[in-house]
């Protein structure tokens, strides 16, 4: 592959554009990317990756940063000439490819991130392609990151202080191993869960005693995380015991800590016990909506995986709404109240459609249900002046929903664009507190499209551990489109009636959050997974997912 002509059909838009007839030159960034968990990159790494034309990185990389750059930014994988994506080129060769797409690509005055596993300042091959660029003459800049022999250890419990050595198995000689062997030194060693064994037995041949505490962790700082504790002399026997050594995947990278604090991890241990670590929990909303509520799922070691359960459109008849938002220019209401998102999208895709702006509600009092809905409306350009102080619904609107004064208020009416199939519950309490409701329907929610096949099988076959359902359609429209989660699966519902539609379609209710609201709804799922691990800890049983008691899966898992 010519690693130019890659670069040449990679998105542009944003660079700096010639301005002189004179060679054009842009800029690198060689960017540390972490161990693997995205939160790990510093704001420096952020603000380049926010600037970048171009993502250059292999592509387990490139998923750990895209997420931080533009929607329209270029990636590539830098592969070497003559050889194929299903290939496993020499990483010289794959370092020089790299180098060479880089100044291409920088030549023509892109900003190129080249993204690289863990700190870009110990990586050998990293350290070529900036030599590589310095002798080009491109200006470039190198952005820290964790390194990955540090961030893993901090991950799976282990402390490195005091006195460490690092070493990787692949390039050890036989001096570092007597060394390392005849030393009480903490050792971080890099190496592969396949040959750990071999490196422990290398360790003890050289002098350290075969009853030195051991862990061994792969995936680390990822949700996919898994560390063993052992000795040097048990290490190999638990591995085949716990069957963690598929033969068909090739090497799997591991980080092996060596020593005392090894020992430590019993207390340590963080990251793996939080309360829902690894669940792969279904949230049947968009992915604008669920954003808050998987960032707080994240919060608690789950993986989140958003699947639409409604498609919005927009209203049969528009001429209400177009009426509404006349109204609300030419001073007809006193309160606008926004109950989601959607509600917000669609008014302000009406004032895009009029050429109006933010400036429109001035004069006017904004009212949003929740946190979530006012945020779209800041997005906007809209502050809202009220936001529930308790419960984020209509009943906690109508809590804080001041009644109607006439001397105080010189409009009595309130304008509410809401879905289809909106409840009451709101235009009866503004009602009865005084006021005069504009009830109109801004969207239609419908059945949305069912999710991929992946999906499907998964939600069936019991692949994910947990549900939420949010409401009662969230229940009938993701069983419509995708069928009745598995018996294993965790079900949780937001209350009582979701609850009861849940019961009515044959689903067995594991969790009710104590009051409405999706926040006490993920906090009651993770009080649910807190109390299954301790029951399992106080019983002597492995701490196991949900997904993982269904028929083969213990087979079918992987590392």
């Amino acid at each position: 592959m010519n690693p130019a002509a890659v670069a040449d059909t990679t998105t542009t838009a944003g660079s700096a554009g010639p301005t002189s007839t004179g060679p054009v030159t842009g800029h690198v960034t060689f960017l540390g990317a972490g161990p693997g968990d995205p939160g790990l990159l510093t704001l420096r790494a952020v603000e380049a990756l926010a600037a970048a034309d171009l993502l250059v990185g292999d592509g387990p990389v490139l998923d750990v940063v895209r997420g931080h750059a533009r929607a329209d930014v270029g990636t590539a994988e830098p592969v070497a000439d003559g050889q194929g994506p299903a290939l496993d080129p020499d990483p010289a060769e794959a370092a020089a490819a790299a180098a060479k797409l880089v100044m291409a690509s920088a030549r023509t005055g892109k900003r190129v991130v080249r993204a690289v596993a863990g700190d870009p300042g110990l990586d050998p091959y990293a350290a070529a392609e900036m030599l590589a660029c310095a002798e080009a003459g491109i200006p470039f800049e190198v952005v820290p990151g964790v390194a990955t022999a540090v961030g893993v250890p901090a991950y799976a419990g282990v402390p490195l202080s005091g006195d460490v050595r690092f070493v990787d198995a692949a390039t050890a000689s036989d001096r570092c191993w007597s060394e390392a062997g005849t030393s009480d030194t903490t050792l971080v060693v890099s190496t592969t869960l396949q040959t750990v064994a071999g490196a422990c037995a290398e360790l003890i041949a050289s002098g350290r005693r075969p009853d030195t505490p051991l862990t061994v962790t792969v995936a680390g700082t990822t949700t996919r995380q898994r560390t063993w504790a052992a000795t040097l002399a048990t290490i190999a026997a638990e591995l085949k015991a716990t069957k963690a050594l598929p033969t068909p995947e090739g090497p799997i990278a591991a980080i092996a800590v060596v020593g005392d604090r090894a020992g430590q991890r019993e207390h340590l241990s963080w990251f793996e016990t939080k309360p829902l670590f690894g669940w792969r929990v279904l949230v049947p909303r968009t992915k604008e909506q669920a954003a808050s509520l998987s960032d707080q799922l994240r919060s608690y070691g789950a993986v989140p995986h958003e699947v639409p359960t409604i498609a919005v459109e927009p209203p049969r008849t528009p001429q209400q709404m177009e009426r509404a938002v006349k109204g609300l220019v030419t001073g007809r209401y006193e309160w606008i109240a926004f109950t989601s998102v959607n509600a917000v999208k669609a008014v302000r895709e009406k004032f895009e459609e009029y050429g109006l702006d933010a400036r429109a509600f001035a004069g006017i009092k904004v009212a949003a249900v929740g946190e979530q809905t006012a945020r779209a409306l800041v997005d906007f350009g809209v502050k809202p002046d009220l936001v529930p102080s308790g419960e984020q619904s209509a009943a906690g609107l109508l809590e804080d929903w001041p009644p109607y004064d006439p001397v105080f208020d010189p409009i009595d009416r309130v304008f509410l664009p809401r879905a289809d199939i909106a409840t009451e519950t709101l235009v009866a309490g503004l009602v009865e507190l005084g006021w005069e409701v504009d009830d109109v329907t801004a969207y239609r929610t419908v059945r949305a499209s069912p999710p991929p096949a992946d999906t499907r099988e998964a939600i069936k076959g019991g692949g994910f551990d947990a549900v939420l359902f949010t409401s009662s359609s969230t229940v009938r429209n993701l069983v419509g489109i995708a069928g009745k989660p598995h018996n294993v699966t965790v079900i949780a519902c937001i209350g009582p009636a979701t609850a009861k539609t849940a019961e009515e379609h044959g689903l067995r209710v594991d969790v009710m959050a104590p009051e409405p609201s999706v926040q006490a709804l993920a906090q009651a799922l993770a009080d649910y997974g807190t109390a299954r691990r301790l029951a399992a800890t106080e019983a002597g049983d492995p701490v196991t997912r949900p997904s993982e008691r269904r028929p083969g899966a213990r087979r079918r898992a992987r590392v």
